[in-house]
């Protein structure tokens, strides 16, 4: 007879932990913050210090940390999730290890430090790329312990209503950042993710102290071989419209919408991102309604048409409503996916399957910001 490992991870509620998901929600938030704020200073540092020419490595070696770490991170993740019965320690050792790399970096820039600096500074990129890398997937993968299988695309909505929020407001959020500096901003990017990531766990770790009064009612192990092959694939699935939409849609818009409207292409994106914001209830009932896995395939398809469409089409009001059927297929994507990774994964690899569904969502980013940068 074979006994199963216990954590109290077992131990759930049938209900939403909601303060624990805005606790998720506001960590995810400082992350894609931390993102933007990075894609923004990135280039110019490069410049700044004379590394132009080594941009093509650099973000091969980034695309190979975004590849790799996550599924790493979330090996790692599990292995604690057994061992201390949560994952909660390589969530807070990566977000103090993110937060010392932003503080790194922003006293490093009000230093001064020249030509010092010049040799540090691809050292701390990749660090900080580590370390956003190490803590994302297991702090992520906590949706499913906070939320019941059947509720997860509502969980999954609230987070992509804050990131997408988020996204619509990058030129406001970069002015502000170009505002405040380098320094100011790597050093305010830190204090973000530490807040966040503090109250993520001090929430978190009630869920364990008190877990033996709430069991949750349709808890059982799942011993059945995960299919990592599929994940990885859902992952890129969800990667490749994200990364058309940001690299090729502001341009695309711009030119084709130009007869209708005259906004650039980047506050296009924006109404989009924020439509989309505003679909991820209505679109979360659906999911529930429909199925993660129904729900996926669809809006993947329609998606799809709908990129196609944007590209080829000559036409200004065909490509207007294919960005509208695409905007509406995206939201019901990205609620579906993460879910249907979980649902997916074998109880004792949640957060190893998490993270491999992020290797597969920034394998389409890796290869197209490498040709890019040829």
């Amino acid at each position: 007879m074979t006994t199963t490992p216990i954590s109290a991870e077992t131990f759930k509620t049938d209900q939403i932990e909601w303060k624990q998901l805005w606790s998720l929600a506001a960590l995810y938030g400082s992350i894609v913050i931390g993102w933007i704020a990075y894609h923004n200073y990135q280039p110019k540092l490069l410049v700044q210090f004379n590394y132009t020419e080594y941009t093509f490595w650099l973000i091969v070696v980034q695309g190979i940390i975004l590849f790799l770490t996550p599924p790493i991170a979330g090996k790692i993740g599990d292995r604690f999730r057994f061992k201390a019965g949560h994952r909660i320690p390589i969530i807070s050792s990566g977000i103090s290890f993110a937060a010392m790399v932003f503080m790194a970096v922003a006293f490093t820039l009000f230093s001064n430090p020249g030509e010092i600096f010049r040799w540090v500074l691809p050292l701390l990129i990749i660090l900080w790329l580590i370390a956003m890398s190490i803590f994302t997937s297991p702090a992520l993968s906590t949706l499913e312990l906070f939320t019941p299988i059947d509720k997860l695309p509502r969980a999954m909505a609230i987070l992509t209503i804050v990131a997408n929020l988020i996204y619509s407001l990058e030129p406001v959020i970069v002015d502000l950042i170009d505002y405040l500096g380098a320094p100011l901003t790597f050093m305010i990017g830190g204090v973000a993710v530490f807040v966040s990531g503090y109250a993520l766990k001090k929430n978190s770790l009630s869920l364990f102290t008190n877990n033996p009064s709430r069991p949750r009612a349709d808890f059982k192990f799942d011993t059945t071989r995960t299919n990592y092959l599929y994940i990885f694939l859902v992952g890129i699935a969800v990667g490749i419209p994200t990364t058309l939409m940001f690299n090729y849609f502001p341009d695309l818009l711009e030119r084709s919408l130009s007869s209708l409207v005259a906004l650039e292409g980047k506050w296009l994106l924006v109404i989009a991102l924020f439509f989309s914001a505003v679909l991820s209830l209505p679109a979360s009932d659906y999911v529930i309604k429909t199925g993660t896995v129904k729900s996926f395939r669809w809006s993947f398809l329609i998606a799809c048409v709908s990129v196609v469409l944007v590209f080829v089409s000559g036409s200004a009001l065909l490509t207007l409503l294919a960005m509208i059927a695409f905007t509406v297929s995206f939201t019901v994507l990205s609620i579906s996916s993460l879910p249907l990774a979980i649902e997916r994964a074998n109880y004792f690899e949640k957060v190893f399957c998490v993270g491999i569904f992020f290797s597969g969502m920034a394998f389409p980013d890796g290869i197209v910001e490498a040709i890019q940068a040829l």
